[in-house]
């Protein structure tokens, strides 16, 4: 664990995938073809914990929907990459954009689609429930399964070795 620790207190940026990540991977449409999702509202708190902390926090996932663009606009959370079938030239470009090191970012995902980015990060996390090649690749494993808190896990983890997580805590205390 000490290793982990090492890895997630270099981290300027997590990334997180949302399909199986943000959520619990199912994909719920309407006759229409209205798309919904169930996001769990402890991963958007520890998010928002997370970039109070000085951690950017961004989104790249291959699918395109209105609920994620409002959901993350709902968090404060800029950087939204959406439609990317191909995720490696997203997270090039923005850790381009944020002048930061491979080094410096952890990725968060649950399947082989995930594997390009997680294969090149300082920190790569599987959610508990991601398929086997993804778990066998990652650093870290999530306690918790997608859309059930692997975010706030994520989130904790990296404020706990960036000394930042009993601050952060602290304010519901009082």
């Amino acid at each position: 664990m000490k290793d982990i620790l090492q890895k997630a207190a270099q981290v300027e940026l997590v990334i997180f995938d949302v399909d199986g990540v943000l959520t619990d991977g199912s994909l719920f449409f309407t006759d229409d073809g209205q798309e919904y999702k169930a996001f769990h509202s402890r991963d958007g708190h520890g998010m928002k914990m997370l970039r109070s902390s000085g951690v950017e926090v961004a989104i790249i996932t291959g699918r395109t929907s209105q609920v994620v663009s409002h959901r993350m606009a709902n968090l404060g959370i800029e950087h939204v990459y959406q439609g990317k079938q191909e995720k490696l030239p997203a997270f090039e470009a923005l850790i381009a954009k944020l002048q930061l090191t491979p080094e410096q970012v952890a990725y968060v995902g649950d399947d082989v689609v995930d594997l390009p980015i997680m294969l090149r990060v300082g920190l790569a996390v599987a959610v508990a429930d991601a398929h086997p090649l993804v778990l066998r690749h990652a650093h870290w494993h999530t306690p918790h399964g997608g859309g059930q808190g692997a975010a706030r896990d994520v989130c904790e983890l990296i404020m706990e070795a960036c000394g930042t997580l009993d601050a952060q805590m602290q304010q519901f205390l009082q």
